[in-house]
């Protein structure tokens, strides 16, 4: 008997060593056990930590007897949550949301993680920017704005998301096109959208850029004031003019994915593609893409890697054109 006790705890012992619970790699997700975990690598409040709760909500009405859990690791543009995926190389059940934000931020920071270090599995929206800022602002239209960064472009701050970011690269290029050097734009980075809007409501802050879906119910309500979006035409609903309505000419969307740690197997992958693949043909993944304006862009497979591998050279060209890395 005491044997037998000796060797149940020695086999406890080396599970905990190795990992093999059941959020480990290895048969995670194929065998559609354990909870699968989404990493949303951003501070509650952002376009990431918003999408993975959404996620996380047309998961599980996609799949009930799935558990699903969100859980944040914020900072420097979400290079931090991707190392950490990096670490969890093989367990397939785990998914990070990302997007452009992450690719900017993988060159700003020189990290040493990239997304080679991960597995694709699906693009899920497009989205459009929105330059704002509070109703009370001397600013009423673009052209006040290209004016004041003409005048003094340290006097006009930004408030946006990561360095190096989405929001970063649309202030960079709003400057370029207003004939301001992008170098020379005062631009504040924040963790997350509910950082960047707090700024801006406490007056911090001259100007904020982030995802139509962040700050559309705030210009609905009054609260802000929309001075341009980077679509190339106006987004229904929203009294906001396009950048090129209002003399600059900027056009951008960013988008949003997920993707696995490296090292998982086949199965695992294929499992996990099935299954977001399953949210995204839920009717609440579509209420809310439709709520938020999202652009559904979905896309897994092949298609995504190589989309992946096209967009990181387009952004290292063009954060590197615009001086935002040395």
């Amino acid at each position: 008997m005491r044997m037998r006790i000796l060797a149940a705890l020695a086999a406890i012992s080396l599970a905990a060593l190795t990992g093999c619970g059941e959020n480990a790699g290895g048969g995670g997700a194929s065998g559609g056990t354990g909870t699968l975990r989404i990493m949303a690598p951003a501070s509650p409040g952002g376009g990431w930590d918003q999408t993975s709760r959404v996620a996380e909500q047309a998961l599980k009405a996609a799949d009930p007897k799935r558990r699903v859990e969100v859980y944040n690791v914020p900072g420097a543009g979400g290079t931090i949550g991707l190392s950490q995926l990096a670490g969890e190389k093989g367990n397939g059940n785990l998914l990070m949301t990302m997007g452009l934000v992450m690719l900017g931020a993988i060159e700003q920071n020189k990290s040493k993680v990239t997304l080679a270090e991960t597995t694709p599995i699906a693009k899920l929206t497009e989205e459009y920017e929105i330059v704002v800022v509070p109703a009370d602002s001397p600013l009423k239209q673009l052209s006040d704005l290209v004016a004041a960064w003409k005048a003094d472009p340290a006097k006009v701050s930004v408030a946006g998301g990561s360095a190096g970011g989405t929001d970063h690269i649309v202030a960079g290029l709003m400057a370029k096109a207003a004939g301001v050097d992008p170098k020379k734009v005062n631009y504040i980075a924040h963790s997350g959208g509910g950082e960047a809007l707090n700024a801006l409501l406490g007056g911090k802050v001259t100007i904020g850029i982030s995802g139509v879906g962040e700050f559309a119910e705030h210009v609905r309500s009054g609260k802000l004031r929309a001075l341009g979006i980077t679509s190339a035409q106006p987004i229904s609903g929203l009294d906001a003019p396009t950048l090129k309505e209002g003399g600059l000419d900027v056009e951008l969307a960013n988008w949003r994915g997920m993707v696995a740690p490296g090292g998982i197997s086949e199965g695992d992958k294929k499992a996990l593609t099935d299954l977001v693949t399953k949210m995204h043909d839920a009717q609440p993944w579509k209420d809310a893409v439709a709520k938020n304006g999202w652009i559904d862009s979905f896309q897994t497979g092949q298609q995504f890697a190589d989309y992946l591998n096209a967009e990181q050279a387009r952004v290292k060209g063009i954060i590197a054109e615009m001086g935002l890395v040395s």
